[in-house]
């Protein structure tokens, strides 16, 4: 007997439910928002370029809205925040960026880190309080199979220390958030709380996220665009993370050869994220650097 492949067609009837995906104006964050509103959510689409977004909207089924969010600035994320008010189901933080040149946040973070990383815990943390608390709710949090080369140092998490190297910094803020979904899933299960918090990867989607790949990187990329996913399956991980019954603490991506591209299951992240002493520590770090922690109603 074949085996069954998850696909959006699998996402049950989400009338009455409220998602947030971050970075929704391009690539996977389009495909999530689109799918999520087909089976009914209310989808906010959370974005920098608010123009862009409601150029997007305005193609999307169902029942959308458009707010502005910029996750490389903690006061954006707060103003984000502090103008939520109603409960919400699901929270895709699927925006990032990739191997872009040195630079740094509007609070001082290398700009990799604290865009994919660090903006993403500041903004779960400060909308926890809204997530019902039920099984079905979800936060689910993108990373990379490039997490495996990734290093966390306690002492620079922020990124700002030392030669800087677009490849090592990426993998270190996809590493950073692999320990991010799994310590949050382990402070809701102390909590008492049914929310459930997962991490998606992509495999390898074809995508606007390889647009600042240059050199050799960028030649070896559009020299095997056929064994990568395309951003409609690229966004399958995220979509079963956030709807099918999932176990909090999960990471899921894609089932072909070497998790590069297919249908979503669940597998192990890295040996690199595999340390159960330093979520704790890196929790407690990224808290002071943001001003935010750990909330639940």
């Amino acid at each position: 007997m074949a085996r069954h492949r998850w696909t959006p067609d699998n996402i049950p009837d989400l009338r009455g439910r409220t998602a947030i995906v971050t970075g929704a104006s391009s690539g996977l964050g389009i495909v999530e928002a689109r799918e999520l509103a087909r089976a009914g959510a209310h989808v906010v689409l959370a974005v920098r370029n608010a123009d862009k977004g409601r150029k997007v909207a305005a193609e999307l089924p169902g029942s959308t809205e458009v707010r502005r969010l910029d996750l490389s600035s903690l006061a954006s994320i707060r103003s984000f925040a502090d103008d939520w008010s109603v409960d919400l189901d699901i929270l895709i933080n699927n925006a990032g960026i990739m191997l872009v040149p040195e630079g740094r946040t509007v609070d001082g973070f290398e700009l990799q880190m604290g865009t994919n990383y660090l903006g993403a815990f500041a903004l779960t943390n400060l909308l926890l309080p809204y997530v019902r608390d039920a099984s079905t709710s979800r936060v689910v949090s993108m990373s990379s199979q490039l997490h495996i080369g990734g290093k966390i140092k306690l002492d620079n998490v922020d990124g700002t220390k030392g030669k800087y190297n677009a490849l090592q910094a990426y993998r270190d803020s996809q590493l950073a958030t692999v320990y991010f979904t799994a310590e949050l899933q382990r402070r809701l299960e102390a909590a008492g709380s049914g929310i459930r918090a997962i991490t998606a990867h992509p495999g390898i989607a074809r995508t606007s996220l390889n647009d600042h790949v240059t050199g050799v990187r960028k030649m070896f990329f559009l020299a095997t665009l056929w064994m990568f996913n395309d951003a409609d399956h690229g966004a399958y991980p995220a979509l079963y993370a956030a709807t099918a019954d999932v176990p909090g603490g999960s990471y899921v991506g894609p089932d072909g050869m070497g998790h590069l591209r297919g249908n979503p299951e669940i597998h192990r992240p890295g040996l690199a994220a595999r340390d159960p002493e330093l979520g704790p520590e890196l929790w407690n770090v990224s808290a002071r650097l943001t001003n935010t922690d750990f909330a639940t109603v």
